[in-house]
């Protein structure tokens, strides 16, 4: 079972927080870029997006917390299945939050080229699934729309998970409120400043170079 539920949509600062988590010793953190490099994971959140149970014991194997997209489309499930892991809704203004995603995630996940590499290709399909149509309705480009389904996401969790349970956070604010929340000391060092965007390109590189140089 997980200890620490991150609840925020991806391009709230998720990937700092992943940092952070791991830093305070709750990791391994589950991240939707990691499936990059585990891409055995894919076909479980694929699993996750149709309709029945779903083995979080299994999902989550060797996790000790979760972060971003795909897990934060299952909130309520994993709050069920983990009662006592604590939650943590990453925050942003809607509207910085929509233009972030439009211009990075989104245009990754529904490039209409053809994808490099077979985990590409399945990356794609499994955030479509998950997050692009599941969670928005296959109505991201609305904008308004997505705001919305962003406001009321936000919301439920505020209203869903006990106060003493919950900590609703900005990265911006630093190691102070989420130390204080989790019962662990500050470190001695600067709160991570990760952006996702970035890493994703690092890992893509990465992983297109590295498949195309392969030995046969």
């Amino acid at each position: 079972m997980l200890e620490v539920i991150g609840a925020g949509f991806g391009r709230t600062g998720t990937f700092s927080l992943k940092a952070a988590l791991e830093t305070l010793g709750f990791g391994p953190c589950h991240h939707m870029l990691g499936l990059l490099e585990r891409p055995e994971e894919i076909p479980r959140w694929r699993r996750a997006a149709q309709p029945g149970r779903t083995d979080w014991d299994e999902v989550y194997r060797g996790y000790r917390s979760s972060v971003d997209w795909p897990g934060a489309r299952f909130w309520r499930e994993l709050a069920a299945w983990s009662p006592k892991a604590k939650v943590v809704l990453t925050v942003r203004d809607p509207r910085r939050w929509y233009d972030s995603a439009a211009a990075t995630i989104h245009r990754a996940a529904m490039d209409a080229s053809p994808a490099p590499t077979p985990v590409l290709a399945e990356m794609r399909a499994m955030s479509r699934e998950v997050v692009w149509d599941g969670q928005f309705g296959g109505r991201f480009t609305d904008a308004e729309h997505a705001m919305r389904v962003f406001t009321e996401h936000n919301e439920a969790v505020r209203r869903e998970i006990d106060r003493d349970r919950l900590l609703v956070f900005e990265v911006a604010q630093g190691w102070e409120p989420l130390c204080a929340f989790l019962g662990v000391p500050v470190p001695d060092a600067p709160f991570p400043r990760s952006n996702d965007q970035d890493e994703f390109g690092a890992l893509l590189r990465e992983h297109v170079t590295g498949a195309t140089t392969a030995p046969s």
